[in-house]
This record gives C-alpha cells, sequence and structure tokens, in this order.
C-alpha cells in the first residue's frame, strides 16, 4: 500500500474518481447533480501554475484504488492556516481495509507540513458509517447544519 501526491500524468484517473465519489454521493443524498469537471479542468486547477486544490492517491499493487482531494484555507483571525478536505473514497469493494485512514493519515502528514491547525469537511447525514469511522480517527462533530454534521480533526491540543 502506497499514498503519494498525484500527478498532472494522473488528471483521467482523478477524473474517474470523482465519477465515483458523485455516484456514491447520489447514493447517500449528498449530491443529486452531475459533475461538470473535466481532465482539462483537473490538469489547469489543480497543476497548474497556481494549484487551487490538491490530490493524495491510494495505490495497492500499483492500482489506484482510493484518493483524498482538499486545499488550504486561512484564518485571517488565527493567523493559521488548515485544510478542507472535498473528497475522500476508497473505490467500492476495497473499503473498510484500512485505506480510508491511510488515506486520512496521510493527509494529517500534509496538515503538519503546512502547521494546518486542523482538517474539516463534511459527510452526508445518511452515511453513520463514516461518521463512525471519522470519530474513530479522532474527529469531532464542530457542528451541524440541520442533519448535516461539520467534522473537525485538530492536529494537535
Amino acid at each position: 500500500m502506497n499514498v503519494r501526491k498525484a500527478n498532472k500524468k494522473d488528471s483521467g484517473k482523478l477524473l474517474e474518481l470523482i465519477g465515483y465519489k458523485a455516484e456514491f454521493d447520489r447514493s447517500m443524498k449528498g449530491f443529486n447533480g452531475e459533475i461538470s469537471t473535466n481532465k482539462g479542468k483537473i490538469e489547469r486547477t489543480l497543476f497548474g501554475d497556481v494549484p487551487f486544490a490538491h490530490a493524495l492517491l491510494l495505490e495497492v499493487d500499483g492500482k489506484v484504488l482510493g484518493f483524498a482531494l482538499f486545499h488550504y484555507r486561512y484564518s485571517s483571525f488565527r493567523g493559521e492556516p488548515s485544510i478542507w478536505l472535498d473528497d475522500l473514497l476508497v473505490v467500492g469493494r476495497h473499503r473498510s481495509k484500512g485505506y480510508g485512514a491511510e488515506l486520512m493519515h496521510a493527509l494529517k502528514i500534509e496538515a503538519g507540513k503546512s502547521l494546518a491547525s486542523h482538517i474539516s469537511w463534511t459527510a452526508s447525514p445518511y452515511n453513520t458509517k463514516a461518521h463512525n469511522f471519522y470519530k474513530k480517527l479522532g474527529a469531532e462533530v464542530e457542528r451541524m447544519d440541520g442533519q448535516r454534521p461539520y467534522f473537525r480533526w485538530a492536529m494537535y491540543d
């Protein structure tokens, strides 16, 4: 098992993974639209001169089985960066094998390198399995928006 930063050559694979994530989110009633990104947009926005987001890929035996897509945020009041996790996905039958935890721990290492105070994200109200997974990692529900939890995983106390 290997987690690595995605590069421009991975743009097609990222597009495929984003498609899988959209399907999964539709099944969890977290997304009901269509994706409008494409390989060119991914190349430009993730791997251009000014990357707006970053991705980690999880590989097993050279095959990509999951990804985490994230970007940095900054709080002027706190004077601290943080990370917003936009997407986390382990492909279908490969779930519940520890791969999601591996991706999250790799993301935590990235957060540490940037001196980020925390990682934040949200999850579908219906994905209680994910809620339990995140809490097991040590994340806390920072707030609720109706039934939707917003998670926060502090990098240090």
